[in-house]
């Protein structure tokens, strides 16, 4: 056996062992400075697995167990780029957080929670079988639901980590359905059997469709999709170091499920369907809620929604290599936001310029809007993701570039000038070149991990993707025209009802208080 894989287990293990530090409150200080070094050292070991993964391929152990049931590590890109990632948004997080809660009585638990919390995110990242990582799920989700309860007299926390614990136990019920069925389809849990037999099979069974479909489901309720969305806006009541850690591998753990399953998600157009079709709903509610909120968290968390939303409906479109992209990016920037929510409102004073005057171009929208079409099919043409050959990334890169309409727009306006447009576009443009070339880049990269974006394989599929862009063209339409609609009844109306998130979390927490009344104090 070779034992070199099994170093990987230190990144966990270091910070596992800081988490059982005894009496961590009588000198949490020291404590912190402690657990710092562990993830320092997992980032360490997390480094070191990425290259042994660039110069020598897949790394993976046997099974310490039997059928593929026990403990195994699977070392390849996916695994790797999100290990490295986890490890610095904790080793960040870890180091903000001492002097975050400097002199409050729980500092010490609260850290050794933190601590607990990344090393059962790593242990999911680099587990080798599917019951080894239902295992890491639900320590991971355990050890949230303390954080969650840290200030556990408020009511408000206390709903939000009863919330959460009843959506984990559906998705875990989910994932221990999956591995049923893919147990009863290969004889094992096995990573390296699993994915060796979806490469022969060339088609998914009834038991394999139905396993994806449960898989799918399990990563809609751990990424906080619609209609279990509620416990991420109630996570306000944490300490904020625990909204940044959720963008640590928590909250987008359902796309890297996804991602990491992609050779069995990519056989059952089913399951795809269904992330598609749920992940285009959330995202589209998420960004529009987003839009009424006056709480610079809950726009965060609202933010977070929608984005795990279009995460999901990456993967739905068969864009692997673009979702697990969208991970690293979303994780670093959303972190970094939360981590300095409270300087909000210094940057934008910072940041405001005065109006330069004029009028609003009466065709702005539409000159924007063709401007950036075109561009959107040009680029992609020239980096081989075309509407045929690869749909789900021209689709995203299409949304991407429509979203610059308003900057070409801002760019038309009051007192347009050459200067100023040229400008505009060039940036519009080299977004949408820097997006498409980081696709070719992580394309290449993922080579062999996760399966390239797949044509479009029947009429269904084509239905879903005009329906992605013409979802997003009505909103990127309904932005252009904010000042006009909020000046009719139905605008006000509508401004009211997206305000209160359609009203959906006010019935779940209607609901989880008739099933599990949350009192002030536990």
């Amino acid at each position: 056996m070779d034992w070199t894989p099994w170093l990987a287990a230190l990144a966990p293990l270091a910070l596992m062992l800081a988490g059982l530090w005894p009496n961590p409150h009588r000198a949490p200080l020291v404590f912190a400075d402690w657990a710092f070094g562990a993830t320092l050292l997992a980032l360490a070991v997390s480094l070191g697995v990425a290259l042994a993964v660039a110069l020598y391929g897949v790394q993976a152990t046997a099974t310490l167990g039997a059928a593929g049931v026990g403990v195994s590590l699977y070392l390849d890109a996916v695994s790797a780029i999100m290990l490295v990632l986890v490890s610095f948004v904790g080793a960040v997080v870890i180091r903000y957080s001492r002097n975050y809660l400097d002199g409050d009585p729980n500092h010490g638990r609260f850290l050794r929670q933190l601590c607990l919390t990344i090393a059962a995110v790593q242990a999911l990242i680099v587990a080798g079988n599917l019951a080894a990582l239902i295992v890491a799920s639900v320590l991971m989700s355990l050890s949230l639901n303390q954080l969650l309860l840290f200030y556990g007299e408020r009511r408000g926390a206390v709903l939000a980590a009863r919330k959460k614990f009843v959506a984990s136990r559906l998705a875990d019920l989910a994932l221990i359905g999956a591995g049923a069925c893919l147990y009863m389809a290969f004889g094992s849990l096995d990573y390296t059997t699993l994915f060796a037999g979806a490469e022969r099979s060339g088609g998914a069974g009834p038991l394999v469709i139905g396993a994806t479909v449960l898989i799918a489901i399990t990563a809609l309720i751990k990424s906080a999709q619609l209609p279990l969305h509620g416990w991420i806006l109630e996570v306000m009541e944490t300490p904020t170091p625990v909204s940044a850690l959720l963008h640590a591998g928590i909250i987008n753990a359902g796309g890297f499920l996804v991602i990491r399953f992609a050779d069995l998600m990519a056989l059952s157009a089913p399951a795809l369907h269904v992330l598609s079709v749920i992940g285009l709903l959330t995202a589209l509610f998420g960004s529009l809620v987003m839009l009424t909120q006056t709480s610079v968290k809950l726009s965060l968390a609202y933010s977070t929604v929608a984005q795990m939303g279009y995460m999901l409906l990456q993967c739905g479109l068969g864009a692997f290599g673009a979702a697990l992209l969208h991970i690293v990016a979303h994780s670093l920037y959303k972190a970094h936001a939360f981590l300095s929510s409270g300087s909000v409102i210094d940057l934008l004073r910072a940041s405001w310029s005065p109006s330069p005057g004029g009028a609003p171009h009466p065709a702005r929208f539409s000159i924007a809007l063709v401007l950036v079409l075109g561009g959107a099919f040009a680029v992609s043409t020239v980096f081989g993701a075309t509407f045929a050959d690869k749909p789900g990334v021209f689709a995203l890169g299409a949304i991407l570039m429509m979203s610059l309409t308003l900057l070409i727009a801002n760019g038309v306006d009051e007192r347009p000038s050459a200067y100023v447009m040229g400008r505009t576009l060039a940036a519009a443009l080299g977004i949408g070149a820097l997006y498409f070339g980081l696709q070719v880049g992580v394309e290449r990269l993922l080579a062999g991990a996760v399966p390239s974006t797949a044509p479009l394989s029947g009429p269904f599929d084509l239905a879903i993707l005009v329906m992605v862009i013409a979802a997003f063209a009505a909103v990127t339409l309904l932005q252009s025209q904010l000042g006009r609609v909020a000046c009719t009844s139905w605008g006000q109306a509508l401004y009211v009802h997206l305000s209160h998130g359609f009203y959906l979390n006010t019935i779940a927490n209607r609901l989880a208080l008739r099933l599990w009344p949350a009192r002030a104090a536990i």
